[in-house]
């Protein structure tokens, strides 16, 4: 089982690992084993999740799906297939983490007084220097 915080957890069963040969690192070696990990999990199909949820994720995420709405995570970081499976569920997390994040709301501000002010001045002085340097080419 895989918990993703706030409160969502998905069940092993529902990811399909897969493994294929990496053009990673790994020497002679990445020419004969399997080492690059391919992680599919659909979120349509997912028992996991409520349908609140999924259509919150799957409104999110729908660049990164594919067409029959499965989340792809591939990893050829490492030399062998048990370090890239856990980069893969680690990929998955931090990803479903991102979308079931809500993002924050920007109050909308109006500069002060006294920033304006400085911005003025700021704005008067550097007029003066430019002008004073035409007078005096």
């Amino acid at each position: 089982m895989i918990t993703i915080p706030p409160n969502l957890q998905l069940l092993l069963s529902e990811a399909k690992l897969s493994y294929v040969r990496s053009s990673g690192p790994g020497g002679q070696n990445v020419n004969k084993v399997n080492s690059k990990a391919v992680l599919r999990w659909n979120l349509i199909q997912s028992p996991s999740l409520s349908d609140p949820q999924k259509s919150r994720l799957l409104e999110r995420l729908r660049d990164q799906l594919t067409q029959d709405g499965e989340l792809v995570m591939t990893s050829d970081r490492f030399r062998d297939q048990i370090r890239n499976r856990e980069d893969c569920f680690e990929k998955l997390t931090k990803t479903i983490q991102a979308a079931w994040a809500v993002p924050k709301f920007r109050k909308k501000m109006q500069p002060s007084r006294s920033s304006i002010q400085r911005i003025k001045t700021q704005k008067s002085r550097n007029s003066e220097k430019k002008r004073l340097r035409k007078m005096f080419d």
